[in-house]
C-alpha cells in the first residue's frame, strides 16, 4: 500500500532547493554564527512581538488546565535563571530535573539554556540506580524535582543540591524552594552566545549494552529539531500539538519541548498517565490538531474500542508514530477512526530523527516503512566491511556525514563506545533501501528491547535483578506482547536454599522497579535450572528469545 499527495511539495524538488543554513537563520536572529537554546526557543519570539502566542496548554492530575504564554515564560524563565547565577551555575553546568509534565518543567529548562548551562532530563519512572548513575557520571550541579519524587535522590553516592518544587519538608530540610527561586531578581546580562558544537543537553541512551553511555547534543542539533518538525510532523502556526512521550527520553524532550518552541508554535502536556479513555478526552477538550505518540499509544486506543467513531468529533489533521514499526492494521485503523493519516518515523538519541514519512512533502509512503531520509542526511546501507550496499539488500544503516550537514551526533560524552568507521555512524539497525529510494526496516541489534515504545537493554534489567539475593544468573529478553510490541522476560538460575514461587517472582519484580525503572522491569518470570551459554560462558540471548517466542505463541 502506498500513499502520495499532489498538493505536497515533491520530495526530490525539495532536496534540491534545501539548504542547512536557510533554517539555521531562521533559529537565530542575531546572525553572529553563535547561539543559544533559549534565545531560539522563546526570546526571539518574545521579540518580534508574539509574545501573547502560548508555549504551552498543561492539564494537570486533576484535570485543571494552565498555560504559559511565550512572554511568561520569558520572564519566569529570567527569575529562575537569576536564581541560578546566586547559586554559582554557569555556562556547561548540568542540570538535571526530575518532573512530571507541568509548567515548572518548562521553565526549568528554559532557564538552563538561558545561563548557557546544559538540561540533563531524568525520566519519572527511574529508580536511585539509574539516577546515581546518570547523576554521577554527568557529575550534575543541581537537580529540580517535587515530593513526589525526592526520595529517589536519598542514599545517592553523590547528590548535588535539590531545588524542589514545593519547597523543603522535613526529611529534605536542606533542599531549595522553587517558588522563592521565582522571585529572585531577573538574570544579570543577555543569554551567553555559544559555538554551535556548545552542548545545551546531556541525553543518555537506554543502554542497550552495558551501562547507558551518554550523549552531550550540541546546539547545531536544533536546525535538524526544526527540520523534522516542519517536514516529518508539518507543525503549523495554528495547530494544537500534543507529542504524548515523555520528556525524560529524547523524542519528548526534543519534540515535544524544544521542536514545537523553536517553530513558536503551542505544546500541550497531560501530566496523568496514560489511559485510553483520558487520551480522548484529552484530545477533544483542547481541539488537538497535530498528534504524536508511540505505536503502543495507538494499539492501546484501538483496543480501547472507544476511538472507532472518534473522526467525528475529533479535529486530528496529522498523526505521528516513532519508536518501533506501525502494522497495517493500525495504520488502516488510525485514518478510518481518527480520520487522518498517520506516519512512521525513525530516529535515535544520538541523531534525533532521520528517516521519515513525510507529512508536509509528496514521497513514496509504504505501510510499516521508515520512509525516506529527512533533508540534511545521506542515508546509507553499509556491509560487514563497511562498503555501500545497492538497493534490495540488508545491512547496517549508517549516516553518511560529509554528506549529512544536519547531522549533529559528535560522539558519546565520556568515549563509552566509538560508533564511526569511515566517515559513517553506524546506528546498528539492519535495513534494506528499496529500489523507489524508501528504507524498510530488516532487524535491529538483537539485544534491545522494545516495550511501549521504549528501548531497553538487558544488561540493565539483569544487574538489577541479580541484587536479590536468591538469583545466581539472570537473563533478559523480549517476549512479543500484542500491546506493548514486546514486554521484558527474565529467565532466573537460583542460588541454593531457594525455592521458585510466584511470591519469589513478585518480589524481584518490585525490586526492579523500585531500583531501576516502571519501565524497565520484567513482567514475566521464569525459573530455569541453567541457562544456554557459549563455549566460553557468554549467554546465548538468541536462543531465549526464540524460547520466549514460541512460549508466547503457545498461550496465545
Amino acid at each position: 500500500m502506498t500513499a502520495t499527495s499532489q498538493s505536497l511539495p515533491d520530495y526530490h524538488h525539495y532536496l534540491d532547493n534545501f539548504s542547512v543554513d536557510s533554517v539555521i537563520a531562521r533559529l537565530d536572529d542575531h546572525r553572529d554564527g553563535l547561539l543559544n537554546a533559549f534565545e531560539a526557543c522563546c526570546g526571539r519570539h518574545v521579540r518580534d512581538g508574539r509574545g501573547d502566542v502560548l508555549a504551552l496548554v498543561q492539564e494537570d492530575s486533576q484535570g485543571d488546565t494552565h498555560t504559559l504564554s511565550y512572554a511568561e515564560l520569558d520572564e519566569q524563565s529570567a527569575k529562575l535563571a537569576g536564581w541560578f547565577q546566586s547559586q554559582g551555575l554557569s555556562q556547561g553546568d548540568r542540570i538535571a530535573c526530575m518532573l512530571p509534565r507541568t509548567p515548572q518543567l518548562l521553565v526549568a529548562v528554559l532557564a538552563t539554556w538561558r545561563i548557557g548551562a546544559v538540561y540533563q532530563p531524568l525520566f519519572t519512572a527511574f529508580g536511585p540506580d539509574a539516577v546515581d548513575y546518570r547523576l554521577g557520571r554527568a557529575d550534575t550541579k543541581l537537580v529540580i524535582t517535587d515530593h513526589a519524587n525526592g526520595y529517589k535522590f536519598d542514599g545517592l553516592s553523590q547528590c548535588p543540591p535539590v531545588l524542589a518544587v514545593g519547597g523543603a519538608t522535613s526529611e529534605h530540610a536542606e533542599d531549595h524552594d522553587w517558588q522563592a527561586a521565582l522571585t529572585h531578581t531577573s538574570m544579570n546580562g543577555k543569554p551567553p552566545r555559544l559555538d554551535p558544537e556548545a552542548p545545551f543537553l546531556q541525553m543518555f541512551t537506554s543502554g542497550t549494552v552495558g551501562k547507558p553511555k551518554g550523549v552531550a547534543v550540541p546546539l547545531a542539533g536544533m536546525t535538524a529539531f526544526a527540520i523534522y518538525m516542519e517536514l516529518a510532523i508539518d507543525l503549523r502556526d495554528d495547530d494544537r500539538f500534543w507529542n504524548m512521550a515523555d520528556p525524560g527520553w529524547a523524542y519528548g524532550l526534543y519534540y515535544a519541548i524544544a521542536g514545537p518552541l523553536l517553530l513558536g508554535v503551542t505544546t500541550h502536556f497531560c501530566e496523568a498517565g496514560f489511559s485510553a479513555e483520558g487520551a480522548l478526552a484529552f484530545m477533544k477538550r483542547h481541539q488537538i490538531t497535530n498528534f504524536a505518540a508511540a505505536p503502543t499509544a495507538y494499539r492501546l486506543m484501538k483496543a480501547s474500542g472507544l476511538f472507532d467513531n472518534a473522526h467525528e468529533t475529533l479535529e486530528l489533521r496529522a498523526a505521528s508514530s516513532a519508536g518501533e514499526p506501525l502494522n497495517t492494521e493500525v495504520v488502516t485503523w488510525v485514518e478510518k477512526s481518527l480520520g487522518c493519516p498517520v506516519m512512521d518515523h525513525y530516529g535515535q538519541t544520538e541523531t534525533g530523527m532521520t528517516c521519515n514519512n513525510h507529512h508536509a512533502l509528496d514521497h513514496l509512503k509504504h505501510v510499516g516503512a521508515m520512509g525516506v531520509p529527512m533533508p540534511g542526511y545521506r542515508l546509507a546501507i553499509l556491509d560487514a566491511e563497511y562498503k555501500e550496499l545497492p538497493a534490495g539488500e540488508p545491512g547496517v544503516l549508517a549516516i553518511d556525514i560529509k554528506n549529512s550537514p544536519a547531522h549533529f551526533f559528535q560522539g558519546y560524552t565520556w568515549q563509552e563506545k566509538n560508533p564511526f568507521v569511515e566517515g559513517y555512524y553506524l546506528t546498528g539497525d539492519v535495513v534494506i533501501r528499496k529500489e523507489d529510494g524508501t528504507f524498510q526496516f530488516a532487524g535491529r541489534d538483537d539485544d534491545i528491547i522494545t516495550t511501549a515504545g521504549y528501548r531497553v537493554g538487558p544488561t540493565d534489567v539483569e544487574n538489577s535483578v541479580m541484587t536479590h539475593p536468591a538469583v545466581a544468573e539472570s537473563a533478559a529478553v523480549g517476549q512479543p506482547d500484542e500491546i506493548r510490541g514486546e514486554v521484558i522476560k527474565s529467565y532466573i538460575v537460583l542460588r541454593e536454599g531457594y525455592e521458585a514461587s510466584d511470591e519469589l517472582a513478585d518480589e524481584i519484580k518490585q525490586r526492579v522497579r523500585e531500583r531501576l525503572s516502571t519501565h524497565a522491569f520484567p513482567r514475566i518470570i521464569e525459573f530455569v535450572d541453567e541457562l544456554p551459554k557459549t563455549p566460553s560462558g557468554k549467554i546465548q540471548r538468541f536462543k531465549l528469545r526464540a524460547q520466549a517466542v514460541e512460549e508466547s505463541k503457545a498461550s496465545e
